[in-house]
């Protein structure tokens, strides 16, 4: 049984049984003993061990993790520390820049706006190494619908922003007036001008956070 340690145990307990992540499950095992799966199969869960229910403000949502050696620990966009900043990492870096004045950071360890309330969530939570979204249509977009289901149907208010095609197929699910939707393309360098590059979604939901009366996130990582 999957153990987060705070609110989300109650809430998502009930997936872990059903049909759909059984086959998840199983599927999981074979790929964890066959190939190199991405993030450790212990750091699956680390964005909903690092935020409870009731602390997001803001759901960054990605499309899967990465599938590069040492990167991938749970937690959207977000490396190792001492890994080097990835390249959608980086375009990040440099909308923040442009948008709030964040200093370029040299670390893409994202820790840090967990603390704050930041859920950093991919559509897809686990993939095969060197082979992007090679655990697609396996289940897990059933489990991260649930979860933003979940989100959706709460009272206070929460930022979601959805980059790329996979993340913004969410937004059928978001349908409360009290959140605020953000979308934008990938940041990664195939698709970050797209979009991305000037869509100022820091300032946007800082802007909504303080209009809803609650404290602003800080953006800069070091």
């Amino acid at each position: 049984m999957v153990n987060f340690g705070n609110s989300w145990d109650e809430i998502l307990k009930d997936e872990f049984t059903k049909e759909y992540y059984l086959k998840l499950r199983d599927f999981l095992k074979v790929e964890y003993r066959l190939h190199t799966v991405y993030p450790s199969m212990y750091d699956i869960y680390n964005a909903f061990k690092l935020t409870a229910y009731e602390d997001v403000k803001i759901v960054i949502l990605g499309q899967d993790p990465y599938h590069n050696e040492g990167q991938a620990h749970g937690l959207s966009f977000s490396v190792k520390p001492g890994f080097p900043v990835p390249p959608s990492l980086a375009n990040i870096y440099k909308e923040m820049n442009w948008d709030v004045g964040c200093r370029i950071p040299t670390s893409g360890y994202l820790e840090k706006w967990t603390k704050q309330g930041v859920l950093l969530l991919n559509t897809v939570l686990t993939v095969r190494a060197d082979t992007p979204n090679s655990h697609k249509n396996m289940g897990w977009e059933i489990f991260t619908d649930c979860v933003i289901e979940h989100l959706n149907r709460r009272e206070t208010s929460i930022v979601f922003m959805l980059w790329g095609n996979n993340a913004k197929s969410k937004r059928r699910i978001i349908n409360n007036p009290n959140h605020l939707i953000l979308e934008s393309s990938h940041p990664s360098p195939l698709s970050v001008q797209s979009g991305f590059f000037g869509c100022k979604h820091f300032s946007k939901a800082n802007d909504f956070l303080k209009s809803k009366g609650f404290t602003a996130i800080d953006w800069q990582i070091e």
